[in-house]
């Protein structure tokens, strides 16, 4: 399969995938999911219950890696969109021709990666390996519900016609890649410089 293919097939399942709305109510929850504010309480709320489970060192430890897996993301895809010059699906004259639905503003011209990707799917990785070093695992639930919310913000931003889903998938899997590289390096100064 060459790079055409690639690109046909990502043009034809972004649209297959923004088509699915419709529904006024599923639109509002895309919608709602994919603006940054929205998520603002939960940030405050992780960040709150990692302190309480592993301590203020372990956690200011964490909260470092958790900044610096966000800055580097959003650093990456802003090269990454310069770079390539990708346009977002709500630029893309054949995209609203194949009928692409525009849910909210246009934002940025160029696309190729999605920041919201690399960022959530950074934060559930990162977020995950530091309620690992709580002894007391009663962090399961996280194990499922991150990943779950990162693949919700991420795909969300398809729907309201900001990205294609190649962007999204590139931007989860570098956002998987920095989460554990700064989520281990975080682990790895806890165990060598902080005592229990």
């Amino acid at each position: 399969m060459g790079w055409g293919s690639v690109i046909s097939l990502d043009r034809e399942a972004t649209l297959d995938l923004n088509s699915l709305g419709g529904n006024p109510l599923w639109d509002g929850v895309m919608q709602f999911s994919s603006h940054h504010y929205t998520w603002v309480p939960l940030y405050v709320a992780l960040l709150v219950y990692l302190f309480y489970r592993i301590g203020w060192k372990k956690g200011l430890v964490f909260l470092a890696a958790i900044g610096l897996t966000f800055l580097c993301c959003d650093q990456l895809s802003g090269v990454f969109k310069y770079a390539f010059e990708r346009l977002r699906p709500c630029h893309d004259e054949g995209m609203i021709a194949g009928g692409l639905r525009i849910l909210e503003g246009k934002g940025g011209q160029y696309g190729f990666f999605s920041a919201h990707a690399a960022n959530t799917f950074g934060l559930a990785c990162c977020s995950i390996l530091a309620f690992r070093t709580d002894p007391s695992r009663r962090y399961r639930g996280l194990l499922y519900g991150l990943p779950l919310w990162a693949a919700l913000v991420s795909v969300s931003r398809v729907f309201v016609g900001k990205h294609f889903l190649g962007d999204v998938l590139v931007g989860a899997l570098i956002g998987v890649a920095l989460g554990l590289l700064f989520g281990y390096a975080a682990r790895r100064v806890i165990r060598r410089w902080i005592k229990e």
